[in-house]
């Protein structure tokens, strides 16, 4: 048995996904593996590997994470888990291990995305060949960009969530002064992830002159999609017209004209409320620059599985590569 196996994994901080992935993109025998359950990455490969008689198989493997992966050893961000890149590839006699940033692999993710997998709102139609930004409130807050190159697709990331946070209206400008007093700097993550939700509800009820009842980002937009609360409701406004100034800096930055897309968990709970929040008037509300926006698509990703998608796409373009 000498059969040449794609294997692909999305390592998160609860869960870790895993596959084999196909020449199509299809991803099979995908089995999700609990991370508190086991005391390391090495014993949920091997347990794949034997439940599926790897063993004697030609392994290309890809593995999406969500920590830095620029060096050999590896910590992840929210797992007592750390291993050695060139280690873990001797252990399992791998012919190839690639290991990726998870906002790497959403961005390759996109460009293969069905109409099925994400929604549209607002602004015109993509543009071939040009970027796409994609950028994902979550426990904070992603950013990435992909660039089309001589038919292939070359992924920028970076820090893009902790630039300084641009307050636009009066509303804004007191709940940064609020932030100040518990930040040297405030950056846009301060207010777009599930903290950031947190804050801003806290920001409102101080503004008010009165105490927060709720606690969790869960509880907040809960009230506020119920419309059982006016700070949280106040909150989750609030919250989608910061993301729409964001989304629409990311596409006056990358000229982003391939679209501008919004990953990670919060907000695929809430879209039909995005759609009728002023998201989209911050999107586009940029002064002289507002009709290059109005014309620059934003979509929201419903697919259940970005990070698996992805690193199939980045380990596919890669074989081909080299090929």
């Amino acid at each position: 048995m000498n059969n040449v196996v794609n294997l692909v994994a999305d390592i998160g901080g609860t869960n870790l996904r895993i596959g084999q992935t196909q020449a199509d993109g299809e991803t099979e025998h995908l089995v999700v593996y609990q991370c508190n359950d086991y005391s390391s990455l090495e014993c949920i490969v091997a347990d794949y590997i034997e439940k599926f008689q790897l063993e004697n198989a030609k392994i290309n493997a890809c593995f999406a994470i969500a920590c830095p992966v620029d060096k050999d050893l590896i910590k992840l961000t929210n797992l007592p888990w750390q291993f050695s890149k060139s280690a873990l590839k001797a252990k399992f006699g791998f012919n190839k291990l690639l290991l990726i940033n998870d906002y790497t692999a959403i961005a390759h993710a996109v460009p293969h995305l069905s109409e099925r997998q994400k929604v549209k709102i607002g602004g015109g139609e993509p543009v071939e060949n040009y970027p796409i930004s994609i950028c994902g409130p979550g426990t904070g807050l992603g950013v990435a960009n992909v660039f089309p190159v001589n038919g292939q697709w070359i992924s920028v990331g970076g820090e893009g969530g902790h630039v300084d946070f641009a307050p636009i209206d009066a509303q804004e400008i007191q709940i940064l002064e609020l932030l100040l007093e518990k930040y040297e700097h405030v950056s846009y993550e301060q207010l777009l992830s599930g903290l950031g939700i947190e804050q801003i509800y806290q920001a409102i009820c101080r503004i008010n002159g009165d105490e927060p009842k709720f606690d969790s980002a869960k509880d907040i937009t809960a009230k506020a999609l119920a419309n059982e609360c006016d700070y949280c409701s106040q909150t989750l406004a609030q919250f989608c017209k910061t993301l729409g100034s964001f989304a629409g800096n990311l596409s006056l930055t990358m000229s982003s004209f391939g679209g501008v897309y919004i990953a990670g968990g919060i907000v695929p709970r809430f879209i039909e409320y995005l759609k009728n929040s002023d998201f989209r008037i911050r999107f586009e509300q940029k002064g002289r620059f507002t009709r290059f926006n109005q014309a620059i698509p934003t979509y929201v990703i419903t697919e259940s599985q970005p990070g698996i998608l992805g690193a199939s796409a980045y380990l596919r373009q890669h074989n081909k590569e080299e090929s």
